[in-house]
């Protein structure tokens, strides 16, 4: 099954595979369109991404959450997501564009960082490697296609500082996208578990350190550290106790009795 048939029903045959090795795109104030793409979004957030932009804000997970995200279910799977929360006004902005542009942008989520390319990934269930494939989405109010700069697909990712965010979304995607978790019907207090490992790393710090987890595995006291102190690392961990507890992997060692 294809992008096109699993895609969103909203960008449904608007988009196509990126040919010639690349595209033409640009985006600055002097395209008349310039943060139209900024409004009116059902734009998914990443658990790094929700690290990025709160750390940005100076605000803890909780805050965070209650102030920009909604809570709400993929179409294609039942797990918790945080969506980027729009603006209460006419045009339901993002809490983040001004008339200048993003006011956020070193720490823009992924999904904005990558736009106006589509990416399809899955991963490999047998050899573990990420297959992915690039889509250009064209809609009708970007005027950026009109522009002469030319992208080569691994230029825009290394321009846009996409490295980092895919080795961490991929981690997530490979936990969300499982058949396992695809198909399972988890208890509320699943659900709320795996919403907080995702999202809240504050509250998954305090149930790192404040119960008997820690203990119950082999964790080398440096990275018990980095864990207390890196929210990457913290993230990482997360990801490999979702990957033991929800799909049974051996991501994590126990403990002998």
């Amino acid at each position: 099954m294809g992008i096109r048939e699993t895609a969103p029903e909203c960008i449904k045959g608007k988009i196509e595979p990126v040919e010639n090795g690349g595209f033409r795109f640009a985006c600055h104030p002097g395209v008349v369109c310039f943060t139209e793409c900024c409004r009116d979004l059902k734009l998914l957030l990443t658990p790094y991404d929700v690290i990025r932009l709160k750390n940005r804000l100076g605000l803890s997970s909780d805050d965070f959450l209650d102030r920009y995200t909604d809570c709400g279910f993929d179409e294609n799977r039942p797990l918790p997501m945080a969506y980027l929360q729009m603006s209460q006004n006419e045009r339901k902005t993002c809490p983040f564009v001004s008339t200048k542009g993003c006011v956020v942008y070193e720490d823009r989520p992924s999904a904005c960082r990558i736009y106006p390319i589509a990416r399809a990934s899955r991963l490999h269930r047998v050899h573990g490697v990420v297959l992915e494939n690039y889509f250009v989405l064209h809609e009708d109010h970007c005027m950026g296609f009109k522009e002469e700069q030319f992208w080569k697909m691994d230029e825009w990712l290394k321009d846009q500082g996409l490295e980092h965010y895919y080795e961490l979304n991929d981690l997530w995607m490979g936990i969300v996208t499982h058949p396992m978790l695809r198909n399972a019907h988890l208890s509320q207090k699943q659900l709320q578990i795996f919403y907080f490992a995702s999202y809240n790393s504050d509250k998954f710090r305090e149930m790192v350190f404040n119960s008997r987890l820690l203990s119950l595995f082999e964790i080398e006291n440096d990275e018990i550290e980095q864990i207390k102190t890196n929210e990457t690392t913290l993230l990482k961990f997360a990801f490999k106790w979702m990957q033991f507890s929800f799909l049974g992997q051996g991501t994590l060692k126990l403990r002998a009795l």
